[in-house]
């Protein structure tokens, strides 16, 4: 008997199946290294760039604030980083006031500058639409 045709065949079945098994792992690899990892890095450092413009706004908005009255800006920031929302908030972390911006696992910490040890800042936005910062000397 001639088995040349199925030896041929078995070769070709398992070589085209050991590709595929090879395949399939690579659009996991590529996805996870070369998509996922660079995406998560620019969050991160958007994240930053976000945290100091709103501890930025906060410290002039307290520097030209009355000694009796109310002031209030508005501004905005991004609605998405990568195509994804993140959430703001401003408050107490640890001994000292922050910003904390995040965004699913990727998370950000920006200390308020200059102020952070006289004003109480507490509050939270997202991104979406514009933002307010508001100001009472008699406090909230």
């Amino acid at each position: 008997m001639n088995e040349e045709g199925v030896t041929r065949l078995m070769e070709y079945i398992i070589i085209t199946g050991v590709l595929l098994v090879l395949m399939i792992v690579m659009m996991f690899t590529v996805n996870a290294v070369l998509m996922e990892g660079p995406a998560d890095k620019l969050r991160y450092h958007a994240f930053v760039d976000i945290g100091n413009g709103v501890s930025t706004r906060i410290v002039d908005l307290y520097v030209i604030a009355p000694g009796n009255g109310t002031i209030a800006t508005k501004f905005d920031i991004p609605d998405e980083v990568a195509g994804r929302d993140y959430f703001v908030d401003v408050g107490m972390a640890g001994a000292s006031q922050a910003i904390r911006v995040q965004g699913g696992n990727i998370q950000s910490s920006v200390a308020i500058g200059g102020i952070g040890a006289t004003r109480g800042v507490v509050g939270n936005t997202t991104g979406a639409g514009w933002n307010m910062i508001q100001y009472d000397s008699k406090g909230f």
